[in-house]
């Protein structure tokens, strides 16, 4: 897991075996299926930094996602592989994930230079009228097997150029790939507790997010 800016492993006894789609015999590794408890500490990391985010200019913040992507298109190749052999995509459709991931990026990204509110008449003489856009608060962000690279970052992304924290739970049959991904936000300079990843069941650490009364959306 990946919580508070660090990796820790779970307390949990409890875990499932990583299996190679394309050769059920390769065991790739186990995958912790992490407790209430655990998810509770990462929503309170997350809780805890959101303040400090919140208050971070958002092209400050669309800078980060730049050397997200920028990271990502390096690294694409190995993620891809990666990829492939976690979830059993070939090698040209990863990269081909992977290349859509980056394009999010570069869009959210830019996002941080775009985001406001607006001006409204109003009825009244010199009265000036207008909007802000505020970030909810904690974000949980649930996410499926089957695009493992592009769907968390088109629900992490968006989340934290808006001045959102997260607590990301993967699926169960591809933790990592999320790993790997969760890990170039870290490398780009993420503040601690901006991101957090929970690895686990949906039973378990599914409900302790949706549950959670500091958890202000769900994705």
């Amino acid at each position: 897991n990946f919580v508070g800016g660090q990796w820790v492993d779970s307390e949990s006894t409890k875990s499932v075996p990583n299996i190679n789609p394309a050769d059920t015999r390769e065991v790739l590794g186990h995958v912790p299926l992490s407790t209430a408890e655990e998810t509770k500490a990462a929503v309170a990391a997350a809780r805890a930094a959101f303040q400090a985010w919140r208050d971070t200019p958002a092209p400050v913040r669309g800078r980060i996602l730049f050397q997200v992507q920028a990271l990502m298109d390096k690294e694409k190749e190995d993620l891809a592989r990666l990829l492939t052999r976690e979830e059993g995509k070939t090698v040209k459709e990863s990269m081909g994930e992977i290349q859509r991931t980056i394009n999010i990026l570069e869009y959210t990204a830019g996002e941080g230079r775009r985001i406001g509110g607006s001006t409204v008449p109003s009825e009244l003489p010199h009265n000036f009228c207008y909007t802000l856009r505020q970030p909810l608060g904690v974000v949980a962000c649930v996410t499926p097997w089957n695009f493992p690279v592009a769907i968390p970052v088109w629900k992490i992304a968006p989340a934290l150029i808006a001045g959102n924290t997260v607590v990301f739970k993967p699926a169960t049959l591809t933790p990592e790939t999320a790993t790997a991904v969760v890990s170039i936000f870290e490398r780009a300079g993420l503040p601690k507790g901006v991101l957090n990843m929970v690895l686990g069941s949906g039973g378990t650490v599914g409900n302790a997010l949706v549950d959670h009364e500091d958890v202000r959306a769900v994705s």
